[in-house]
């Protein structure tokens, strides 16, 4: 959730830092701080809200020479975003940052108290380095202090540390939380993801739950279990300019109109024209599974809720969908013969990582959807399909949704070619309606230059309700969700058919109702719903190919003759409409507030 960087090397150490956290900001923060270690001293700094404000406090810092720096935006777990809760933590004569947390610190916390330890902050992290410094003065050796600290910490955590008393190394350690060491000729960077370390590491090494070790010069020394292991270098791929904004006014948008080129690469060589192929799964990976359960949180719980539809339709497989951080404590029942399917943007998602540990423990075949390669999810994962979002910025996801959908799509089809239960004839309809949502989800102008001039009618009232059917109530539930995580108004998805159970008791002029109704998809059922509304006055905005005469407001789409072509390109205006409501606001809309891209922990 929070952003971890480190560096060692001859370069400005506290630009690269900033640089690095500033690559990470999409991870959301409240809070950053440095510690440049150079010869004998560390510079430290502080600031609370957005980097610029750690910038201007180290303006005036100048570092020549190789020195040894680590960093930090810090989402709030324990303590408020305040400077003495900012990462990095000291103690007598060392620095630590860290991502995750550590549920022991409390006892660990009593135990140095009673030893006349002072704490300045309320976080869980500073026992760390008070840990460590209390190792180091009974072993005198500054690796083996470490390495016995972080075998008294339970919980996750990424942990980065440096100390006076070894200036030259970073002593860093990993489980449950991501981090990533690179290189590039004598340098050494560290960072919480790819983004971080793109246009400076040539190499990475992702490490995994377990592993700790030490940096310095030139040099990475990696072990786990306190036997040394031998390094997994890759070459890191990507580049910076695919992480900026490209002339659009935030990342969020940027990512809106990238849709069309992400389900491009997402589709391709994957959508063949008689049949899907996924080459990352085996030929008899659906050899004796008889049930599907999707576990997932947030945009990726309705990603799983909307291609529910398509497992059991298509591929004829009872599918259930569960909310990880509640399937975690159900105590729930888990056969072998159920595939156990896992979706996270980051793949890093703390409350699905564990509960796919917990399907893996009860002996279920395991696939993970994910943006991420290398990622927790993914390694975890016995088989992993990558979505091919790209870097996605924007803390409400996006693009990051739409390929997660297209390729549950797709893997309903592969599943009902393995089970030889769909038609030729039905089969290509399919891959040629997957085809084409490419050019379904391109921006036009003309519709995005009327949700802006239409969003200063929708910044009042108490509230708004998205409402469809079929595949389009989950959308609802994720155009509801991308409204209120931006525009930080209060909205809810709803099944259409369940308004009169209920809901339809808020219905007034006040009340915004925005209504799915595609034509190919229960258009009657869905017509007949939102006239009740009208007949109580909420105001409707609907979306359809067919205009509806009783709509305060109408978006028309494109005629299509397959309902998940409906589907993309009313996600689009949702996901347009919510944007424009926020930027009306003048919200940030790349960084909500209280919200991470990443969400590490429970």
């Amino acid at each position: 959730m929070c952003g971890i960087v480190g560096y060692i090397g001859k370069k400005d150490s506290c630009e690269i830092l900033l640089d690095g956290l500033a690559e990470l900001e999409y991870r959301g923060y409240d809070s950053a701080g440095i510690a440049i270690l150079d010869g004998n001293t560390i510079d430290h700094f502080k600031a609370v809200g957005k980097l610029e404000n750690l910038r201007e406090k180290t303006k005036d810092l100048k570092i020549k020479g190789q020195s040894v720096g680590i960093g930090h935006t810090r989402w709030a777990t324990h303590g408020n975003p305040t400077e003495l809760n900012a990462h990095p933590h000291l103690g007598e004569f060392s620095y630590v940052v860290h991502n995750g947390i550590i549920e022991n610190y409390k006892e660990l916390k009593d135990t140095l108290m009673s030893d006349g330890v002072n704490f300045l902050s309320q976080t869980d992290t500073e026992v760390i380095v008070h840990q460590y410094e209390k190792n180091y003065k009974e072993l005198q050796d500054e690796f083996k202090a470490f390495e016995k600290t972080i075998g008294e910490l339970k919980g996750a955590y990424a942990v980065l540390l440096i100390t006076k008393t070894d200036d030259k190394k970073i002593f860093f350690a990993k489980n449950g939380s991501p981090m990533i060491v690179g290189n590039s000729g004598d340098e050494i960077y560290f960072g919480s993801s790819d983004a971080a370390l793109l246009g400076k590491a040539k190499e990475v090494i992702y490490l995994n739950d377990g592993e700790y070790g030490y940096t310095k010069l030139g040099e990475i020394k990696l072990f786990k279990d306190k036997k040394e292991l031998s390094l997994d270098k890759k070459p890191l791929v990507g580049d910076k300019i695919s992480a900026q904004k490209g002339g659009f006014r935030f990342f969020m948008e940027k990512e809106i109109y990238e849709q069309s080129e992400v389900l491009s690469d997402c589709i391709l060589g994957r959508a063949l024209d008689e049949n899907i192929e996924f080459e990352e799964l085996d030929e008899n990976f659906f050899d004796g599974i008889n049930s599907i359960k999707i576990c997932a949180c947030g945009t990726s719980y309705h990603s799983a809720l909307s291609t529910s539809y398509l497992f059991e339709r298509i591929s004829k497989i009872p599918t259930t969908v569960e909310i990880a951080s509640e399937f975690r404590y159900k105590e729930p029942l888990l056969r072998d013969d159920t595939l156990f399917i896992v979706i996270s943007q980051s793949g890093e998602t703390a409350d699905t990582l564990e509960a796919l540990k917990m399907a893996k423990e009860a002996g279920l075949k395991t696939l993970a959807i994910c943006n991420v390669d290398n990622s927790s999810i993914v390694r975890e994962s016995d088989f992993s399909i990558l979505a091919r979002a790209g870097i996605e910025k924007g803390v409400a996801s996006t693009k990051a949704f739409a390929t997660q959908v297209m390729v549950l799509w797709m893997l309903s089809l592969y599943i009902a070619q393995h089970r030889k239960i769909i038609s030729k004839e039905k089969l290509s309809n399919e891959i040629t309606a997957i085809k084409h949502i490419p050019k379904v989800v391109i921006v036009e102008d003309k519709l995005h230059q009327k949700l802006r001039r239409l969003s200063k009618r929708y910044l009042h009232g108490h509230g708004f309700f998205f409402i469809g059917r079929d595949l389009f109530f989950p959308l609802a539930l994720e155009g509801a969700l991308k409204l209120k995580e931006i525009s930080y108004l209060h909205a809810e998805g709803y099944p259409a058919g369940e308004m009169k159970h209920g809901p339809i008791a808020l219905a007034d002029s006040e009340l915004f109702t925005i209504a799915l109704m595609p034509k190919t998809l229960h258009y009657e059922k869905v017509k007949s719903n939102v006239e009740e509304l009208s007949a109580r006055d909420a105001t409707i905005l609907a979306i359809s190919p067919e205009e509806f005469e009783l709509a305060d407001d109408f978006i028309k789409t494109s005629k299509q003759t397959h309902p998940m072509a409906e589907f993309f390109e009313m996600m689009v205006v949702t996901q347009l409409l919510a944007l424009e409501i926020s930027v009306r606001l003048g919200n940030d809309v790349d960084m909500p507030r209280n919200l991470a891209k990443s969400v590490t922990v429970e």
